[in-house]
């Protein structure tokens, strides 16, 4: 069969959007490696992401509840998982590359601490080098997988891996996404939908909502289910950038976006989900908890660096980058269990 089915799939990407980045048109990776016969060099990265442990691990890293009883709340890997299939719709339904979007997708979020954005402030807080999971997944695929070889990935999936965090506010402005592809603006704005709306669902399995507690908008302008909410605003941006992408009088690239209400109303959401779950759940017990982990770690790893595994400081540059690799590498019960190692009773919050 040699290359005739890479070729027919490269050729089937021809049709995409003029826009849409081609696997063929790859700016490559920094290994030089000969191409696939039967897969794109997006689909290889996607298949390398799917494989590696780094995507294993986040099946028991924390989403926004730390250690939730019950089995439906949303997990760092299930959250992936509906990002990578909102992010596919959307692709698909704007002729762009799913490939492309489905791996950076599958990636974005590999480098996430335990205990979700709680552990990620306070290691940044406590290392000299700083810390952001987008930079650290990066680095995952780039140097720390297969041991300390990476998966060579190519520039466009990596890139989008980078791009893919998002600040306070809104995060919709088009200065934010300039010099972005379409496709990581896909995995972007996706991102944030499918946080939003899981996120609420699982604050009103803890008890921490009810539907009479969210916004007039959001019911309202939105929906007043997850599945309509959702649905609302993959529709809207597929709309909205649509007639963007097929505008050929634009003298500046095109840029995934919501139409002005969806816009607001969903950062009305996101504002609504800052003040009412994610900053509550940060300041309560087990947040607290959470945080005092993450420093009895450092502080154990950092005054005995016989305490971190050979692999992390032969691949580190510095004991710094040795202890962050170790720590933004485990999962919630590791980091749990070897706390509690180091200093019993550290991790009580969590015992079951």
């Amino acid at each position: 069969m040699g290359q005739d089915v890479r070729l027919r799939l490269e050729k089937n990407e021809e049709s995409l959007n003029s826009h849409a980045c081609r696997s063929a048109n790859s700016r490559g990776r920094t290994k030089v490696e000969s191409p696939s016969p039967i897969r794109t060099e997006f689909q290889r990265d996607r298949d390398r992401v799917l494989h590696s442990k780094s995507f294993r691990r986040m099946k028991h890293k924390t989403q926004v509840f730390i250690s939730p009883v019950g089995d439906h709340f949303v997990t760092r890997l299930t959250h992936t998982l509906e990002v990578a299939q909102i992010a596919r719709t959307i692709s698909r339904a704007l002729n762009l590359n799913e490939d492309l979007t489905e791996a950076i997708g599958l990636g974005h979020d590999m480098g996430h601490t335990p205990f979700g954005h709680i552990g990620e402030d306070e290691l940044g807080k406590l290392s000299p080098l700083g810390f952001r999971h987008n930079a650290q997944s990066v680095r995952l695929v780039e140097k720390l997988e297969k041991d300390g070889k990476g998966l060579n990935l190519t520039e466009e999936v990596r890139e989008g891996m980078l791009h893919h965090s998002k600040p306070k506010g809104d995060f919709m402005s088009s200065t934010l996404v300039e010099g972005i592809g379409l496709e990581a603006q896909v995995i972007r704005i996706s991102d944030a939908i499918a946080y939003l709306n899981h996120d609420l669902g699982d604050a009103f399995r803890a008890g921490v909502l009810t539907e009479a507690d969210l916004p007039y908008e959001t019911k309202e302008f939105l929906g007043r289910r997850h599945s309509e909410r959702v649905d609302r605003m993959v529709m809207d941006i597929i709309c909205t950038s649509s007639g963007l992408l097929e505008n050929t009088s634009l003298t500046s690239p095109p840029t995934i976006s919501m139409s002005r209400s969806m816009r607001d109303a969903t950062n009305t959401l996101r504002n609504f989900m800052f003040e009412r779950v994610y900053m509550p759940v940060d300041s309560g017990p087990e947040g607290k908890t959470a945080r005092l982990i993450i420093n009895v770690l450092y502080e154990a790893l950092d005054s005995n660096h016989d305490l971190i595994p050979n692999e992390f400081l032969e691949i580190g540059e510095t004991i710094d980058h040795a202890i962050v690799d170790y720590i933004s590498g485990m999962t919630d019960g590791f980091a749990i269990r070897t706390a509690e190692s180091l200093s019993p009773g550290a991790g009580q919050v969590f015992a079951s």
